[in-house]
């Protein structure tokens, strides 16, 4: 029976929101806490900015495979038990003794991650009406949006005012408030969830245009990453702000991230090809020109906002060029498109980590990065041609 229209989000909804808010907080806050969490460990900066791809591979392996093993299950336990390896390995992040223990801690909770999104979207759009299932998506992603607008500078700001463990534990509470509210308010699975042709699904989305599609995903964010991986002792080393500057300054960032989302939305409304190449060279742009403003802390704090604004424009064109060419697969290509943003997130982490190992210096991360969007925008620009010349074909074939 279909769920009965009605003005109002329904409260379960928001309660996927709380979730994707805990999850949003715990991926990225650990970018404004690396040097804490260096020094406390007594390991390099490198090896602490390896805490961010750890995680990020987690997401990238564990999501497609998450999926496919729990498309039998009902889906509310699915996200209940997420929500409670979740908060789990968040504890485990705030009582790990060393660094091997918070990398192992920082895997177990990034399984939760990707399959959270992927089936949470599901649950979203069957609780509206056919008309309301977008914004129903939308709702849900805002707990990510607010992440990183709000999460990741208060949890900044709360690791440098009482260490950086004090920052997973309240992670870790809002994840049993989300799973509370979850269990509580999502309903329960009506009938049993049908399984996918698991072999059909893994044929679509080896397709060349989706697998370009992936490419496109880690090589455009594993750029962006290379610098924000590191945007704690970049401001703080290289443009002398203070610590306490870290949090607003993560603020500007998450407010472009925000304005650069609905940019990218519209533009690849009005085609996803071309919104591709506009918004993987203004990546390009944004980290090259960076390089100019590092020792200007207002062109600084500029930058920062507008490498968040740049890098989430490329969100909704790459999300929909993997979609559109997936048909039939939607659920898993949305996971290995996850899947495939972490695994820039993980790639960006370990390239500016060893641009900075290397000996080439914070300073050199803006510059080295811009190249690895500009890769992407070569790849898409592959692919759109490839594309083109499919679909001149059978034109051919019929003037001839």
């Amino acid at each position: 029976m279909p769920p009965t229209p009605s003005p109002r989000m329904p409260l379960a909804v928001y309660a996927l929101t709380a979730g994707a808010f805990g999850i949003g907080t715990t991926e990225f806050v650990i970018m404004g806490l690396l040097m804490q969490v260096a020094t406390d460990l007594q390991v390099s900066l490198p090896m602490a900015g390896m805490l961010i791809s750890g995680y990020a591979l987690g997401v990238f392996v564990g999501a497609p495979l998450l999926t496919l093993a729990t498309n039998r299950l009902p889906r509310k336990t699915v996200l209940v038990a997420l929500m409670v390896v979740f908060t789990l390995g968040n504890l485990a992040c705030a009582l790990a003794p060393n660094y091997e223990l918070l990398m192992a801690a920082r895997v177990v909770t990034s399984l939760a991650h990707g399959t959270f999104f992927g089936v949470g979207a599901v649950v979203a759009t069957g609780l509206v009406s056919e008309d309301r299932k977008a914004s129903a998506i939308s709702v849900m992603f805002t707990g990510l949006t607010v992440a990183t607008l709000l999460g990741v500078p208060a949890g900044a700001w709360l690791g440098l005012q009482y260490g950086w463990r004090s920052t997973f534990w309240a992670v870790a509470a809002i994840g049993v408030v989300a799973t509370l509210v979850i269990a509580t308010l999502v309903p329960a699975d009506r009938g049993a969830p049908q399984a996918s042709n698991v072999r059909a699904e893994l044929k679509v989305v080896s397709r060349t245009p989706v697998l370009l599609g992936l490419l496109m995903t880690v090589l455009g964010f594993g750029g962006m990453f290379a610098v924000y991986t590191y945007i704690q002792p970049l401001l703080t080393q290289v443009t002398g702000f203070a610590d306490a500057a870290v949090s607003p300054i993560l603020l500007v960032f998450g407010v472009g991230m925000i304005a650069g989302n609905l940019l990218g939305g519209r533009l690849a409304d009005r085609g996803v090809p071309r919104a591709l190449i506009v918004t993987l060279l203004a990546l390009t742009l944004a980290m090259g020109l960076m390089t100019f403003t590092l020792h200007s802390p207002i062109a600084m704090v500029l930058f920062t906002g507008l490498l968040g604004a740049a890098a989430f424009a490329t969100v909704s064109p790459l999300q929909l060029w993997v979609l559109q060419r997936a048909s039939g697969a939607q659920s898993l290509a949305s996971s290995l498109n996850i899947g495939a943003f972490n695994l820039g997130n993980a790639f960006g982490a370990w390239l500016g980590g060893a641009v900075i190992a290397r000996g080439f210096g914070l300073e050199a991360l803006p510059w080295i990065g811009a190249l690895v969007p500009l890769s992407a925008a070569a790849v898409a620009w592959i692919a759109i041609r490839g594309e083109r010349a499919r679909e001149a074909l059978p034109a051919c074939a019929d003037a001839a």
